[in-house]
C-alpha cells in the first residue's frame, strides 16, 4: 500500500478510489460535427476501470471554439445522447468521468471553422507557423462565451458526468484572456493583471454557480493551467502565482498543472530553486488538491510527483498500456508495455489522428 492506492475526497464530496488520473488527450475520434462516435466510446471504456478518474479530451462550448477536426462538442443539447453514452462508458468499476470544456480561441483557423475568422481577446496572432490573426471579441460576445461555458456545464451534469474541467491551459481562450501577449485590451476584460484575470474570475464564479443551483451532489469543477509562456510579453511565474492564489480561494475542487515534464524548472530567475510544482504547492497551501502531470512512466515517477501534488496524471503511458495502473499497483511493473507499434494500434484503439499527435510527443516510444 502506497499513497497511490489511497482514496481522495474533493470539496464537493466526490471520492476517487485512487490517486491515478487519465488526463485529457487529443483523440480526434468524434464525428465532423462533434458527435461522439462508437470508436471514441470504446477507446475511453478501454482506459477506464482501474484509474481513479478519466478526464476527456477537450469539448468545445460553441461552434467558433472548435480547435481541430474530430473534436468533441458540448455546444448544444443535440450532443447529449452521445455524451451520456460516453459518461456511462467511463464510469465503470468506480472510475469517475470528468468532461473537459474549452474554446480554442486563436489556436484554430478558418479552415477548421469553415470560413469563419477565429476570435480571441485581442486581434493578435499566435506565435506559430501560419497563424491567422483573430478578431477581437466584443464585450457582449465575452459575456455570451461565459454563458456558453455555463450551459456546457449544465449539459455535463445532465449527461451524467462526475465533473467538468475548465481548460485554462495550452494557450486556448481562457489562457488567452490572462496572457499579456494575446490580451491587449483596454476595457474591463484587459489591461492590468487584475483586469486580465477578470474573465477567469467571472467564468469560474459562473460555472460553479451553475453546479450549486442545479442541486447536483458530488459534482467536481476543476481548472487546468499552464504555468508559463515563452512569448514576450507572456505569462510568467509571478503571474501564475497570482492566478493560483486567486483560484485556490474559489469553490473549485482541484487545480491541474499542464506540463510536459513534472520536474520542470521555471525560466524565471526568481523561481529556479526547485521545480515549478513545488512553488505551486506552496502557493495553494492545502486549499485544494493539485493534479500534476508530465512524462510519468514508472511507479517511482508517480510517487515522486505526489511529493508536490495530490493526484498524478498518467497520459501517454496509459495509451501504451491501458492496464498500467493495475500492473503498477500489483507489483507487476516489469510487464508494462512501454512502446506502441502499428501492430497494436487497433487493439489499443489508437486512431490515426492520435498516432500523428503521439509522433510529435513521444517518437522514442513508437515503432513501425
Amino acid at each position: 500500500m502506497t499513497k497511490l492506492d489511497e482514496t481522495l475526497t474533493f470539496n464537493s464530496g466526490l471520492t476517487l478510489k485512487n490517486r491515478i488520473v487519465m488526463p485529457p488527450m487529443t483523440t480526434k475520434m468524434s464525428f465532423y460535427d462533434g458527435v461522439v462516435t462508437n470508436d471514441e466510446i470504446n477507446y475511453y471504456s478501454l482506459h477506464s476501470g482501474e484509474v481513479g478518474a478519466v478526464i476527456t479530451g477537450a469539448a468545445n462550448v460553441q461552434d467558433d471554439g472548435k480547435g481541430w477536426d474530430g473534436e468533441l462538442s458540448v455546444a448544444d443539447d443535440k450532443f447529449l445522447p452521445g455524451l451520456e453514452k460516453l459518461a456511462a462508458a467511463i464510469k465503470k468499476n468506480g472510475t469517475r468521468a470528468i468532461l473537459q470544456i474549452f474554446h480554442a480561441g486563436r489556436m484554430t483557423d478558418s479552415g477548421v471553422l469553415h470560413g469563419v475568422q477565429p476570435v480571441s481577446a485581442s486581434a493578435v496572432a499566435a506565435e506559430r507557423p501560419n497563424a491567422e490573426t483573430p478578431r477581437a471579441m466584443e464585450s457582449a460576445e465575452v459575456n455570451e462565451l461565459i454563458e456558453n461555458f455555463k450551459k456546457a456545464t449544465k449539459r455535463a451534469i445532465d449527461a451524467g458526468f462526475d465533473g467538468i474541467e475548465l481548460h485554462g491551459a495550452n494557450t486556448y481562450i481562457i489562457q488567452q484572456f490572462f496572457s499579456p501577449h494575446s490580451n491587449r485590451r483596454d476595457d474591463e476584460w484587459g489591461g492590468s493583471l487584475e483586469k486580465r484575470y477578470h474573465f477567469i474570475d467571472e467564468l469560474v464564479d459562473g460555472v460553479t454557480g451553475v453546479v450549486k443551483d442545479s442541486g447536483v451532489k458530488n459534482f467536481v469543477v476543476g481548472y487546468r493551467l499552464s504555468p508559463e509562456e515563452y512569448e514576450n510579453p507572456g505569462i510568467r511565474m509571478s503571474d501564475t502565482m497570482y492566478l493560483v492564489d486567486k483560484l485556490a480561494d474559489k469553490p473549485l475542487d482541484y487545480l491541474h498543472i499542464s506540463m510536459g515534464d513534472y520536474k520542470r524548472v521555471s525560466v524565471s530567475d526568481d523561481y529556479k530553486d526547485k521545480p515549478i510544482l513545488s512553488y505551486i504547492k506552496e502557493q495553494v497551501a492545502g486549499r485544494m488538491p493539485i493534479i500534476g502531470i508530465g512524462d510519468v512512466r514508472t511507479k517511482a515517477d508517480a510517487e515522486e510527483i505526489l511529493e508536490n501534488t495530490d493526484l498524478v496524471g498518467v497520459g501517454r503511458s496509459l495509451l501504451l498500456d491501458p492496464h498500467w495502473t493495475e500492473k503498477m499497483m500489483t507489483g507487476h511493473e516489469d510487464l508494462i508495455n512501454k512502446t506502441l507499434s502499428r501492430v497494436d494500434q487497433d487493439v489499443l484503439m489508437i486512431s490515426n489522428g492520435t498516432w500523428s499527435f503521439l509522433e510529435g510527443k513521444m517518437p522514442d516510444r513508437l515503432v513501425d
